[in-house]
């Protein structure tokens, strides 16, 4: 197994957060007991998607802030919180007071375009505003202004006996630098790097418009967009990037798990064979093996080989035994594979 050159330095998780339709609050208790379990074994980390309409979280701001009281060490943060859904005065307020209430642990992930099935929900969403409302990379720039600080009304002063303020309150120092946009494309990581944000690249990226049918080496079209968000960051090969693969260990997994892995990775495999959709979408394969099957894999690893971060991704709707299991397993084994110590 290949030796890496600079330890992992920062161990996170990701969670879609899962529920039953008519029993949601044991599905929201299992998410906060698994973050108090990484918490428990030393992960940086913990992270949450956004599902709208789904039987997954729709609230991550919420449930964060349930966590931060549960919680003292582990940093929390969204992947992603789609800003066409949002906003962004109200969302700076929610994720400023979160930030407060977790002592400056919120790492806020986001993303930008028209939401997902937008025609459908438009009407509920933006009754009146739908065709003026703008779902650009503004959104974000506008997000990142308001938590920063920039004024956020034209009046501030006393009325009556309530006092007003003319920017986000509650203020939270250096969230603002804790912003992570999700990017899928070269041009949106390059962009994130323009404007000094930091990256989230995931399981799922935008193959080139201009690639042969045939081009679905993953690691490579990751590699380009981390390298082209370097290169345009201001921090440049020392801005901060997170990878997030989904992995699943299985050094201490009883043969019934193996097998319910190996059957839940075959059947995505054929997703990870050539650009899927108009978009492109290309799918990374899921790991799945013992930590250091899983290490070596990583290691050749092109967009592995250029971070020091990783978040990675639990499968969804597994049981909670499972999570037990492959957290288990990726704080103890894999993470210290990877030259990563527990905190």
């Amino acid at each position: 197994m290949p030796s890496p050159s600079v330890p992992l330095a920062k161990l996170g998780f990701l969670t879609i957060g899962s529920f039953e339709r008519d029993d949601p609050r044991a599905g929201h208790e299992t998410t906060l007991e698994v973050i108090e379990l990484g918490e428990r074994l030393g992960f940086d980390s913990a992270w949450l998607r956004h599902r709208h309409l789904q039987y997954g979280i729709s609230s991550p701001v919420a449930v964060l802030a349930a966590a931060s009281q549960r919680t003292s060490r582990i940093e929390f943060g969204t992947a992603v919180t789609p800003l066409g859904w949002e906003n962004p005065l109200r969302l700076a307020e929610d994720l400023s007071t979160v930030d407060v209430l977790s002592g400056g642990r919120l790492n806020p992930g986001v993303s930008v375009g028209p939401p997902m099935h937008f025609a459908d929900v438009r009407d509920a969403l933006y009754p009146d505003t739908a065709d003026a409302e703008d779902l650009s990379y503004e959104r974000v720039q506008r997000l990142v202004r308001l938590v920063r600080g920039d004024r956020a009304s034209t009046f501030a002063g006393v009325e009556g006996i309530e006092e007003f303020s003319d920017h986000v309150q509650p203020h939270a120092p250096g969230l603002a630098d804790r912003i992570w946009y999700g990017a899928a494309s070269l041009n949106s990581a390059r962009w994130a790097g323009e404007q000094g944000l930091n990256l989230l690249t995931s399981s799922v990226v935008k193959a080139p418009a201009d690639a042969g049918p045939g081009d679905s080496d993953f690691a490579a079209i990751q590699h380009d967009q981390i390298r082209a968000f370097r290169e345009a960051h201001p921090d440049g090969a020392a801005a901060r990037v997170s990878q997030g693969l989904v992995v699943i260990p299985t050094d201490s997994a009883t043969a019934e798990q193996r097998e319910s892995y190996t059957a839940y990775v075959e059947a995505r495999t054929p997703r990870t064979t050539a650009p899927q959709g108009p978009a492109r979408l290309l799918f990374a394969p899921d790991l799945v093996g013992s930590s250091d099957e899983i290490a070596e894999k990583l290691y050749a690893h092109a967009a592995f080989r250029d971070v020091t971060e990783v978040v990675f991704a639990l499968p969804f709707s597994f049981a909670a035994a499972d999570y037990e299991q492959i957290l288990t397993d990726i704080a103890t084994k894999l993470g210290p594979a990877l030259g990563w110590s527990p905190r």
